[in-house]
Order: structure tokens, then sequence, then C-alpha cells
């Protein structure tokens, strides 16, 4: 049984022109043809055709098309092995693709990418939104907030699950060295404050000493930052905020 180009390219999804092509360059001839000298195609070539289009699919160029399906080396099975680990990784690239778009769509629609069970997961009955408003009067007009809700928006329940961890590590080696009498100004103390500054610009804005100075200072100001702190350890705000001047000092007048 043949089929004319017409029922060929309607079964295939392409063009006529696109099998006259392919026929002009050898890639495609058809087995048969008319009297009239119009092009018939039988199952043999209906195999090609597919096996075109599947490279084709996966962006071989023409030539490196006919290369593969002309292998005198070749078999069937050959292409079907190839073929499938060809698929196996384009699925691969398609799934972390289709991944990254569901991220940045989830980012584009709420500041922290979490569904509120995932925030009471991570955040334990503190909610980030409380005080959305209050940040953005008071900060959404600088680099940092633009920088810090650019960064976050992209974040996972994973990654604040590891970010928390990170600050809470942070936090009680800080507060270890309360215990154990440690100045404040020691170089032990300002490591850990200046672990703190990194760890702040690494995850939420380009954090400098001077700024950095700052946060201390809001920690003992704000009864809210003091609160979380003191938590963790009496007098751990007050001594976060010492340690954080006596580093920015250390690193300002070197």
């Amino acid at each position: 049984m043949s089929y004319s180009v017409g029922r060929v390219a309607g079964f295939a999804g392409i063009t006529v022109r696109t099998l006259h092509h392919y026929d002009e360059i050898g890639l495609l001839v058809p087995s048969e043809r008319t009297h009239a000298g119009h092009r018939r195609y039988n199952d043999a070539d209906l195999d090609r055709l597919q096996q075109i289009l599947f490279y084709r699919e996966l962006g071989f160029p023409l030539d490196e098309v006919a290369a593969l399906l002309d292998d005198p080396d070749a078999d069937p099975r050959a292409h079907l092995r190839r073929q499938h680990e060809l698929l196996t990784a384009r699925i691969e690239k398609l799934q972390k693709m289709a991944a990254a778009v569901e991220h940045a769509m989830e980012a584009r629609t709420m500041g922290i990418n979490l569904t509120p069970e995932e925030k009471f997961e991570v955040f334990g009955e503190f909610d980030p939104d409380r005080y959305a408003d209050e940040v953005a009067e008071r900060w959404g007009d600088t680099e940092a907030y633009r920088q810090s809700q650019r960064r976050t928006a992209s974040y996972t329940k994973e990654d604040w699950k590891r970010i928390n961890a990170e600050m809470d590590a942070i936090h009680h080696r800080m507060a270890g060295l309360l215990a154990e009498g440690v100045p404040a100004d020691s170089a032990a103390a300002m490591d850990v404050a200046e672990e703190h500054r990194r760890f702040v610009t690494g995850t939420y804005y380009d954090c400098g000493h001077e700024m950095h100075v700052w946060l201390g200072e809001m920690y003992v100001a704000d009864e809210r930052f003091t609160a979380t702190y003191e938590a963790v350890r009496p007098g751990l705000a007050v001594y976060m905020r010492d340690a954080i001047v006596a580093n920015t000092a250390r690193h300002t007048t070197a």
C-alpha cells in the first residue's frame, strides 16, 4: 500500500514542501512514483520519516540525521537504543525546566515561596508575612529590600529550613561564647559576628560592615528582635550588638 505526499504530510503533521525538500536532498526519497511523476510513499518510507522527525525534534541537523539513518553498521535495535537514551536525557532536562518554571511562577505570586502549611513547618508560630507591610513601608525604597525580595522569592521550603538551621547555629555559637564569659570584643566573638554578616550577605542582601552595625543596634532597640535573641540566652542581643561593633572596628580600622 502506498500513500500520496498529501496524505503523508497529514499523517506526520508536516508540510508537503518539507517532504519535497527531503526528497530533493536524498533524505527521504519515495519508493514509488506514478506515471505522472507524483510521489508515493510505502510503509518503509513512513518508518524512515518517523526516524527523521524524531531526530529533528531533538535538534539534529538534517545532514547528521542522514548520517545516522544511512549508517551501514546500524540496525533497528541500535536506533531504538539511541532514541531511548536521547529521550531519557530530554525528559530529564524538560523535567528540570518544568520545575524551574513552577518555582518562578510561584515566586512571582508570593514573597516567600511556601504554602501556609509549609510556613508553619519552617517558621513555627512566627508568620514571616506578619510584618511584610511594615518592612515594605520602612525599607521598600532601599536596594537592600529589593535585593532581598529578589533572592527570597525563589527559596523553597528546604532552602528556608537550611537557612533557619544556619542562623540558629550562628546564634548558639555566639550564645556559647557569652555563657563562657568570653568578651564581646574578643577575636572569637568578632569571628562569629563576621560569620553572621556574611550569612546575611549570602542569603538576603549585600550587608557591609556599616549596615551590620545598624542591624546590631536594631537587635537591641526593637523589642521584637531583642526577644528573639533573649530567648536563645539572656543578654545575647546586647552581646551580639557589641561583637558586631567590635568586628566592624576591626575591619574598618585595619
